[in-house]
Parts: C-alpha cells; sequence; structure tokens
C-alpha cells in the first residue's frame, strides 16, 4: 500500500519542475521497463500488478496503478529511475540536433530511430520537449535508455562545432544527391515552424525530400516521418 504522500510524489513527476527538484522520473509498461533495466538503469521503485523476473518490486493492485499513472489508462507495471547526470556533449560521431521540437510523440519516435540507426546522441535545443516528460518516455518504447539527449544552447554548440550541420528545409538541395560526413550533424526543425532563421545560418547545407510529383502534394512532412526519411538514405547500405 502506498501512502498518500508516495501516490502525490509519483503523480508530480508528470512536471518537469518536479523531475528536475527531485532527479526522478517515471517509465510505465513492462516493455519499457524491461529496457531500462536490461540496459543497466537500476529502478528507485518498480509497482507491479503481476509477478516480474527481471527486478526486485513491490506488488500493488490496479487500483493504486490507476491513481499514479500519467496516461488515461495505466499499465500494469510503473517504475521510477533517477535522472541521468546531464554532461556536455562529446562525440566524433554522427549525431542529430534538434530545434524547438515541441510534440513528445515526434520527439519520442526521433529518439526510437536513432536508437535503429545506432544513432546514440542527439543534441536539443533548451526549448525542445523534455526527453524524460512520461509522454516521450512512453513512445521511444524503451530506446531512451540507451541515447543520450544533450540540451544547450544550440546555436552556440553549432557555431563551435568543426565538423558539417545538415539542416532539412523545403528550399534545400534534393538529400539523394548530398554526401554526409561522418561527424556530421542533421539538424530538424519544429513542426510550425521549421528550422529557425539564427540556426539556418550556420547550416553548411541545406537539404530537402524532394517530392515525387510536380501536382498538388502535401505542404510538409511531420518532423519524425522527414527524420526517418532522411536517415534511412544516409545510412542506406
Amino acid at each position: 500500500m502506498l501512502s498518500k504522500n508516495e501516490l502525490k510524489q509519483i503523480r508530480q513527476l508528470a512536471s518537469k519542475k518536479y523531475r528536475s527538484k527531485t532527479g526522478l522520473f517515471v517509465a510505465e509498461g513492462i516493455k519499457v521497463v524491461r529496457e531500462f533495466c536490461d540496459s543497466g538503469w537500476n529502478p528507485q521503485a518498480v509497482y507491479s500488478v503481476n509477478d516480474l523476473d527481471f527486478v526486485s518490486f513491490t506488488k500493488v493492485d490496479q487500483a493504486t496503478l490507476d491513481q499514479i499513472t500519467h496516461f488515461s489508462t495505466a499499465s500494469s507495471v510503473l517504475a521510477v529511475f533517477k535522472l541521468p547526470e546531464q554532461k556536455e556533449y562529446s562525440s566524433d560521431e554522427f549525431s542529430v540536433a534538434l530545434d524547438s521540437i515541441s510534440d513528445p510523440g515526434n520527439l519520442g519516435t526521433i529518439i526510437r530511430l536513432c536508437d535503429w540507426f545506432g544513432i546514440k546522441n542527439i543534441i536539443c535545443s533548451h526549448d525542445t520537449v523534455d526527453c524524460f516528460n512520461p509522454k516521450v518516455v512512453q513512445s521511444t518504447m524503451g530506446s531512451i535508455a540507451r541515447i543520450k539527449c544533450y540540451y544547450c544552447d544550440l546555436e552556440a554548440f553549432l557555431k563551435n562545432h568543426a565538423a558539417p550541420v545538415y539542416g532539412a528545409c523545403l528550399e534545400g538541395t534534393s538529400f539523394y544527391t548530398q554526401d554526409f560526413d561522418a561527424k556530421g550533424v542533421l539538424v530538424m526543425g519544429s513542426e510550425s515552424h521549421g528550422i529557425s532563421p539564427e540556426i539556418k545560418k550556420l547550416l553548411s547545407e541545406k537539404i530537402t525530400i524532394p517530392a515525387a510529383s510536380d501536382g498538388p502534394h502535401a505542404e510538409s512532412l511531420n518532423v519524425a516521418m522527414a527524420t526517418a526519411i532522411i536517415l534511412g538514405e544516409i545510412y542506406r547500405p
């Protein structure tokens, strides 16, 4: 049985401010929790309706999980983990940078894409949604356990980045003709406005996904979908 105070504290982890204050975040669902545990993360607490064979847990009833879930429908497992330490970015591998991505589902999908293609680092502007937002964690399906997200002044970061910077823009040249440096950075912009003018000035190359038809077509692509298409081409054998 969880106390009223424990119930309240877990629910409050829906807030970025409270996550920052406590240094904790929530993961829900047996697949997501197992991915964290299998990746070496040690939970502070795990609450489960059913028996688990991969981690120590506190058995609770579904009504308790219904009180602490951050979603409309509770899963059978909820775990509380410590936030990782925010370290300074250091890598000579290809990376993805995100400029003002606000939708948790889009960020979660991009994290999952990076995990699929072996990209270990994502550089995020300060106004990009928190990667430990419960909706982001859920939509990564556990990939966030293996990907490092760095939050920083993106403009300052790119100014000091020696390798080429590629930005997805509607006015860019076809990405099919672009050679991508193994140490480069791919910048993807916000859902509403694309890459900000300040960041555009720092791009080495502006690239675009050309439409297959000159006739009427969609105005633009969802940012996560566009990221998938570009990464698929970059990593095509």
